[in-house]
């Protein structure tokens, strides 16, 4: 089993700067790639950024010179640093995890573990 914890939401004013944590543990995969998404109100989930073990990363379009996701190998964990952030970023971040898969994807469906969300609220 795979467990993930995210942490580093909140509030902050547009302009401002968050970083997200996502803490992994329990099993251990050669090959995975990490994510983060991200599921406004009424609206559906959507990716956001990922990361694999060889650093090559994807972003979402409107994420792009302002988000950027890294990995601490050495204490498991990827992050999620969101700076500029506009009120259209507010959302409940979720990181995610695909095991077994080196090419980075988008797609929802390749992520088999997910953390619990952190809320992130850009006031304008």
């Amino acid at each position: 089993q795979v467990q993930l914890v995210e942490s580093g939401g909140g509030l902050v004013q547009a302009g401002g700067s968050l970083r997200l944590s996502c803490a992994t543990s329990g099993r251990t995969f050669s090959d995975y790639v990490m994510g983060w998404f991200r599921q406004a109100p009424g609206k559906e989930r959507e990716f956001v950024a990922a990361s694999n073990w060889m650093s090559v990363t994807s972003y979402l379009e409107s994420v792009k010179g302002r988000f950027t996701i890294s990995r601490d190998y050495t204490k498991n964990t990827v992050y999620l640093q969101m700076n500029s952030l506009k009120p259209e970023d507010t959302a409940v971040y979720y990181c995610a995890l695909a095991p077994d898969v080196r090419r980075v994807s988008p797609r929802e469906v390749e992520y088999e573990y997910w953390g619990q969300g952190t809320q992130v609220t850009v006031s304008s």
